[in-house]
């Protein structure tokens, strides 16, 4: 059963932007696995702002309640790429009060926009 969805986009130029005039911000929005490639690089802006995007989407899955945490929902990614949400705190008290068992989410970026759907799942 489905339990919520959620969608959201990100201009990345202007996600990009508030990165930059606004020091801690990353650290605020993100875990380390979040910001740094397994190579040890820094994650492109793209990349981020999409993970951002996925974030707010799965705040709208979970009804936009008040009081979840940034760093309370981590977007990983599968060896094959295939992201997924691995949640904790915040996130998952709400989440297990709806119910839910499972995510999907799904990520995007181009023509200088990020964008991400989450479903909840009971």
């Amino acid at each position: 059963m489905i339990i919520g969805v959620g969608i959201d986009v990100a201009e990345i130029d202007r996600f990009a932007a508030s990165l930059k005039r606004t020091p801690g911000m990353a650290d605020r929005l993100f875990v380390e696995r979040e910001l740094w490639l397994p190579s040890g690089e820094r994650r492109g802006v793209a990349s981020l702002a999409a993970r951002f995007a996925a974030k707010e989407a799965l705040a709208k899955a979970l009804g936009a309640p008040g009081g979840l945490r940034w760093t309370d929902a981590e977007v990983c990614a599968a060896d094959t790429g295939q992201p997924f949400l691995e949640v904790r705190g915040t996130v998952a008290a709400r989440a297990g009060k709806l119910g839910v068992r499972s995510w999907h989410v799904s990520l995007s970026h181009d023509a200088g926009v990020a964008s991400a759907v989450v479903v909840a799942e009971g």
